[in-house]
């Protein structure tokens, strides 16, 4: 599998899966979707020390209409005993904050 924070899809569309039980596997991810069509990749979200899932991840699927049909067919489904969130991703919050942030000083900033 692909690593999650080196590989950037080319894709305008990455898909955004949530609320996934702690045993659900990449593999999972991979096969619930590949019935809409081809897969390019899955990640899942793990913490750094203990390995463990974070709840979400993303599938990344070349063919934006397939994509779209999986997301609408997938969402509030059952997987592994939990009901699933699945939409577009949106950008990166860290990316979203940074351009978000307004000029002018806090009163923490340092003068």
């Amino acid at each position: 599998m692909l690593n999650c924070e080196t590989y950037h899809s080319g894709y305008k569309l990455k898909i955004y899966v949530g609320r996934l039980a702690e045993q659900v596997k990449e593999d999972d991810l991979h096969k619930i979707f590949e019935r809409f069509g081809i897969v390019n990749y899955v990640c899942l979200i793990k913490d750094t020390i203990t390995k463990k899932s974070e709840g979400f991840g993303f599938v990344d699927m070349p063919d934006e209409i397939k994509a779209w049909t999986a997301i609408n067919a997938l969402d509030g489904k059952e997987l592994k005993g939990q009901k699933i969130s699945v939409h577009q991703a949106r950008k990166n919050l860290k990316d979203r904050r940074r351009s978000g942030r307004r000029g002018g000083r806090r009163e923490n900033d340092p003068k």
